[in-house]
């Protein structure tokens, strides 16, 4: 019994080791064609990594930075924060803040960037790029109020526009539309006259040719 135990022990340690070789493995191969340019079959290999291990927060945040360059950036947000739970290093923990923090601050999320780049600082005090990017991010959130405010009227205007629209009564038409039509019924009114004539002269024609 003592041995089996052992037996049994010693192939799950192996079997361990084997995993965690193959997801090491789909990494490396995924940073030959991330650096080589290749960031689609680069994320390939990634997933097949986190497939392998889902808590190796290097293959995590190596999926999160493919779907970043690719703008997939709401599946790099949320592999930037599983790759930043389980990282253990404080220098990598803090590229995960750091890059969450500009993805936000693109789409104009400051209050959400201040907060990533803040963490990051934290836990790596001499990043100067994520130190600029977070005084950036305050300067912008304190004029973004001044920028919806615009936003907002124009978006009301709009707004009263396709109202008094929605409003006039179904009837009634653009002077435009009057002409246009007016034009049509006296274009109309000729063509009628013009075939009245035209039967008028052919039955004189015909009277003629019987007194004839």
């Amino acid at each position: 019994m003592y041995r089996l135990f052992s037996i049994l022990f010693i192939l799950t340690i192996g079997s361990m080791s084997l995993f965690a070789q193959t997801d090491r493995m789909h990494i490396r191969k995924g940073n030959r064609l991330y650096r080589s340019g290749g960031i689609e079959q680069a994320e390939v290999e990634y997933s097949k990594a986190v497939t392998k291990n889902d808590r190796n927060p290097q293959a995590l945040y190596n999926l999160a930075c493919a779907y970043m360059q690719q703008n997939k950036d709401s599946l790099a947000l949320v592999f930037f924060d599983k790759a930043s739970n389980l990282e253990t290093s404080k220098f990598r923990k803090s590229k995960s803040f750091h890059n969450a923090g500009v993805i936000c601050q693109r789409h104009q999320m400051f209050a959400e960037a201040i907060k990533a780049y803040e963490q990051a600082l934290r836990l790596n005090p001499n990043d100067d790029e994520t130190r600029y990017n977070l005084v950036l991010c305050k300067r912008n959130q304190k004029n973004q109020p001044q920028e919806n405010k615009q936003q907002q009227k124009q978006e009301k205007k709009q707004e009263k526009q396709e109202q008094k629209q929605q409003e006039q009564p179904k009837d009634q038409m653009s002077k435009e539309n009057a002409e246009q039509l007016l034009q049509a019924a006296m274009q109309e009114e000729k063509n009628t006259q013009h075939k009245l004539k035209k039967i008028k002269t052919q039955s004189q024609s015909k009277n003629l040719q019987k007194n004839w």
